[in-house]
């Protein structure tokens, strides 16, 4: 899969379709599911869909008592105390427990991330979105993979229409040449995609396939480090706050994508793809824009999905082992 297989397939769902719809029928009882970012915004928002179609559901948690009071009520979730992402002690803490208590993983979905932060630098001066966003994801998704092996298990991951803003900075992962928050994160969101394509990859032999996707535009905790003037001259929100963005999706309709990537047959022996309004995306022209829609080719570049693979593993002493 990769570059020349990103062409919509025609689910029957749209970038209006929510995530009652996408699930209707969807029966998962039996199925044990990861989601991180699982008891905010979308992250929630799929909890809840999972676990009302019969899934077990693991919710790691850097609040744990927020994720508790988000979830309280919900059948079949377990939060995962004092999991953070940008912490990789605490994320080989939470994997090693996992390893000892379940016998396997049938999804994960890694829907926890950062966006347009200040520079906060991590562990050894690593940037801030760069580590949650992916180091994160990619240190706990390598430490399960026999759990995710032994079931064969689908991996989505939520990258976004971000992607576009920045391809990997090769020479400057962390910035330190000039910080630019904007770029920061366009690079973590390609670097999620590319992440999907190699775990695609090297999974495949045991059934795990991996895909990327951007939700769309949701007003979510996601935006919760940006100025509100900032928000409203990029036309998301007005003075008061209320989303005045023609193309925004509710976060039924944002979480739906992700559902979708899940559970559709329609990607039973597929992977390594980018997806987008509940379908597979078509592939962007090298100047279109975030607005534009599409996935930048640079995103599905095997070498570089290789090489990110290999700088990351070695700077979090992880990796499926082959």
């Amino acid at each position: 899969m990769g570059v020349n297989e990103q062409h919509p397939v025609g689910s029957g769902f749209t970038a209006a379709s929510t995530a009652t719809e996408v699930m209707a029928g969807i029966d998962l009882t039996g199925r044990t599911v990861l989601v991180t970012g699982g008891y905010s915004g979308l992250g929630r928002e799929t909890t809840i869909a999972l676990a009302t179609a019969g899934a077990r559901v693991l919710v790691p948690a850097r609040r744990a008592d927020a994720a508790r009071a988000a979830l309280a009520g919900i059948a079949g979730v377990t939060v995962l105390d004092d999991v953070d992402l940008a912490d990789l002690a605490s994320v080989a803490r939470v994997s090693d427990h996992l390893i000892d208590t379940v016998d396997g993983i049938d999804l994960v979905i890694a829907a926890a991330g950062v966006m347009a932060t200040p520079r906060r630098p991590v562990g050894p001066g690593w940037d801030y979105q760069l580590a949650v966003n992916h180091f994160g994801h990619f240190a706990l998704i390598a430490r399960l993979f026999p759990l995710l092996a032994a079931r064969g298990a689908r991996v989505v991951v939520y990258s976004s229409a971000g992607h576009h803003a920045s391809d990997i900075r090769w020479d400057d992962l962390h910035l330190l040449a000039g910080y630019d928050k904007w770029a920061a994160y366009g690079q973590s969101k390609t670097a999620n995609v590319l992440f999907a394509v190699h775990l695609d990859q090297l999974g495949r032999g045991e059934g795990v396939r991996a895909f990327a996707l951007h939700p769309g535009k949701i007003m979510t905790g996601l935006q919760r480090e940006l100025p509100v003037s900032e928000q409203v001259a990029l036309g998301w929100i007005d003075q008061t706050g209320t989303v005045v963005g023609e193309d925004f999706k509710t976060p039924s309709q944002g979480a739906s994508t992700g559902l979708w990537a899940a559970t559709s047959p329609l990607l039973d022996g597929a992977g390594g793809l980018y997806l987008e309004d509940c379908d597979i995306a078509r592939l962007a022209t090298p100047t279109g824009t975030m607005d534009d829609g599409g996935v930048q080719p640079y995103a599905l570049d095997d070498e570089a999905a290789t090489q990110l693979w290999r700088i990351t593993a070695a700077a979090t002493a992880t990796g499926v082992v082959r």
